[in-house]
């Protein structure tokens, strides 16, 4: 007998608006696109195809937004997770130009998707960068002027007095706010982008993982007990791939983050946490991040396992943690504790790609998934339509291998982020 799939045990799936299964693919059919994978960038390709006319299938082999756009920590944060400056030290002005042009699309693009849909996310406004030593807040002023340079609005510097009047902690020395970002549900944003997709007459398969790829001017990509035959095929599958294009697996590595969700605060215990209800996340290495969910928990989340190892106990990484920040909720009861990978890749930035004509890929957001996934969405989109100059601006960084191969990536990237942790302790 086969076991149905289903969600990690996560405050998400917990609170999910739509719980149906969608059926597996049983059958040898046609389309015109087949992206495999039905997270926010497959999502958000399938809408943007649907909505200009095309075929779209759908390939999951859990379920719904199974991997880390069910599970991420709900904010909208702008930009990649290296910044257009490094961009443009390593890749010259030109391609950092045009990166800079797209960094603050996604969020927009998410925006849109909630708006036209109607999906129910439990959206809210505004994200924070919170500075733990003067190092970090200088380097915030430097980002708030070059995001400023690539015509980003809306952004505002706090000092220490204005931090703790957006943070009730006094662990900050300052911080950014970007009222274009936000936060959400998730869970409930990618279901939603679902039944979008659906309702523009695409399809999605549940309980359907792709088994194999056959090249070629159609391109079928073959399940257990079926079969799509397709125009173009999208790669979507992103940390949850399972070796289905080897020739990626050594350019990219599995991460684990740790997320936690509290039983309901008292509102009065949440106006005092977070008294503007925005999000939050530190600028670490190896960041907190936190927010309010739509019924008062907080949703703490932080710390990466290399290699994509299970924490045996999610609380014990994440708690202290929150108890840093907010000692007063020393005694809350943890509701939820989950974890789940992201894909990181070398230099922290995507990988977008074509193999042969007509198969594309997209992966390795390295910790910024949310807004980079949706604007993959458009750019993919587009290039399958003919426009691909901003794909090929992503599909032209250079995609390197992990050091070290299979057997040493894990313990080197390990050291690496002890380093930059020990600086970010000692304030250098």
């Amino acid at each position: 007998m086969v076991q149905t799939p289903s969600h990690t045990s996560s405050y998400y799936a917990a609170s999910a608006n739509d719980t149906r299964m969608r059926p597996p693919l049983k059958e040898h059919i046609k389309t015109d696109v087949c992206i495999i994978g039905a997270g926010y960038t497959g999502m958000s390709t399938a809408l943007h195809l649907a909505e200009a006319g095309y075929r779209v299938t759908v390939l999951e082999a859990s379920r719904i937004g199974f991997g880390a756009s069910g599970r991420n920590g709900g904010q909208i944060v702008n930009s990649y997770s290296r910044d257009i400056d490094f961009i443009e030290k390593h890749y010259g002005k030109d391609v950092g130009k045009q990166m800079g042009q797209m960094a603050f699309e996604g969020g927009r693009i998410l925006r849109r998707f909630v708006r036209d849909y109607n999906i129910q996310c439990d959206l809210k406004e505004g994200g924070i960068f919170a500075a733990c030593n003067r190092r970090q807040f200088n380097e915030l002023e430097e980002k708030k002027a070059l995001w400023e340079s690539h015509g980003h609005e809306g952004l505002e510097l706090l000092d220490s007095k204005q931090t703790m009047e957006h943070i009730g902690t006094d662990r900050y020395t300052g911080a950014l706010i970007d009222h274009t970002g936000g936060h959400f549900h998730p869970l409930n944003l990618v279901l939603g982008e679902a039944a979008a997709v659906e309702s523009l007459g695409g399809t999605i398969y549940e309980a359907t993982p792709a088994i194999s790829i056959e090249e070629g001017s159609m391109a079928v990509v073959k399940t257990e007990h079926g079969s799509v035959t397709a125009d173009y095929v999208l790669v979507a599958g992103n940390a949850y791939l399972n070796g289905l294009l080897p020739k990626l697996e050594s350019k990219a590595m599995p991460c684990g983050t740790q997320v936690i969700a509290t039983e309901p605060l008292p509102e009065d215990v949440q106006k005092r946490l977070l008294p503007k209800d925005n999000c939050v996340e530190d600028c670490n290495y190896l960041l907190d991040y936190y927010r309010l969910s739509g019924d008062g928990r907080l949703i703490y989340g932080g710390g990466v396992t290399y290699g994509a190892r299970e924490p045996s106990k999610v609380e014990s990484l994440i708690v202290p943690n929150m108890l840093k920040t907010f000692p007063e909720l020393r005694g809350t009861k943890v509701d939820y504790a989950w974890t789940g990978n992201f894909l990181l890749t070398l230099m922290r930035l995507p990988q977008f790609g074509r193999i042969g004509s007509n198969v594309y890929y997209a992966q390795g957001y390295s910790g910024h998934g949310v807004t980079c996934s949706h604007l993959a969405g458009k750019v993919i989109s587009d290039a399958i339509r003919g426009q691909a100059e901003r794909f090929d601006v992503f599909a032209g960084l250079p995609q390197y291998r992990f050091p070290g191969g299979r057997l040493f990536r894990i313990p080197f990237t390990a050291m690496g982020a002890w380093y930059y942790n020990m600086r970010d302790q000692l304030g250098v």
